[in-house]
């Protein structure tokens, strides 16, 4: 089973790879060749740092977007999107201006309220699901993020204030805001089930 970390300069791409590998994973590709992803059988795309400035160097990479749209979208591959990435699956982020992200969920992000909460959110948090489904399970993992999805797909949520979205999807498709490589046994545990999922 092969699988595609995609790399735009955006992502802990070593961590992530590390945790895959010890939740099983043995092909991995770290990649930022449209035609690796287009014939992996799951996509993993990571992200750390603005939603505006992850979106352009995702579509600077030519061919990118349209290989993912292919193989996920269209093929049905299981997709993980990891904090920021997970962010690009909505349809807006407002860091910074009003970016547009995937369109995949209809959803925006937007900043956490630092008038009623600390910003970023850091640390362990637990993770509340909202419906069922087979990778989401509940547990504590670790959490670094100021901006927080809102719109449809809610999986779970955790507690910061108020609710906040812990992850997202629909289908084939997954999102964690939380970093499963940072989260020690829970995070495993749903790369595991993110590595057997057969949705």
């Amino acid at each position: 089973m092969s699988i595609a970390l995609i790399d735009y300069g955006a992502g802990n791409l070593h961590s992530v790879h590390n945790a895959l590998k010890a939740a099983g994973a043995s092909d991995i590709a770290v990649t930022a060749d449209p035609d690796v992803v287009a014939r992996s059988d799951r996509i993993v795309l990571p992200g750390v740092g603005a939603f505006g400035a992850c979106a352009a160097g995702l579509r600077a990479i030519a061919g990118m977007v349209e290989a993912m749209e292919q193989r996920v979208l269209d093929e049905g591959a299981p997709f993980l999107g990891v904090c920021v990435g997970m962010q690009l699956l909505a349809r807006t982020g407002e860091e910074l201006g009003v970016h547009q992200g995937l369109g995949w969920l209809d959803g925006t992000v937007r900043q956490l309220d630092a008038s009623e909460v600390r910003v970023p959110h850091m640390g362990w948090n637990d993770v509340v699901p909202a419906a069922d489904h087979p990778l989401i399970e509940p547990g504590e993992a670790y959490f670094l993020h100021s901006f927080a999805y809102a719109g449809d797909g809610i999986l779970a949520t955790t507690l910061h204030g108020g609710p906040v979205t812990a992850a997202i999807g629909r289908d084939n498709i997954a999102g964690v805001q939380f970093h499963p490589e940072k989260s020690q046994a829970y995070g495993l545990a749903l790369l595991q089930r993110f590595l057997n999922w057969r949705p």
